[in-house]
């Protein structure tokens, strides 16, 4: 079939990974208000998992057709 292909998601854990991250960063100071640590940790964590998910989501893909 010619169109089998083109039907196919690509790269979709690429895309949940940014979701995952935007998560992190909007309920990172409402996790555990009494520990500031957590609240960071999560914070820090939502910016270098949805970072992840961008590059591999954009920039590896763009990089790959030039």
């Amino acid at each position: 079939m010619a169109h089998s292909e083109h039907n196919k998601s690509k790269n979709s854990g690429s895309f949940a990974l940014i979701i995952f991250g935007a998560l992190l960063l909007y309920l990172a100071p409402n996790i555990y208000p009494g520990n500031a640590v957590l609240g960071t940790i999560a914070l820090i964590g939502g910016i270098i998992i949805g970072g992840v998910g961008f590059y591999l989501k954009f920039i590896r893909t763009r990089a790959k057709k030039v």
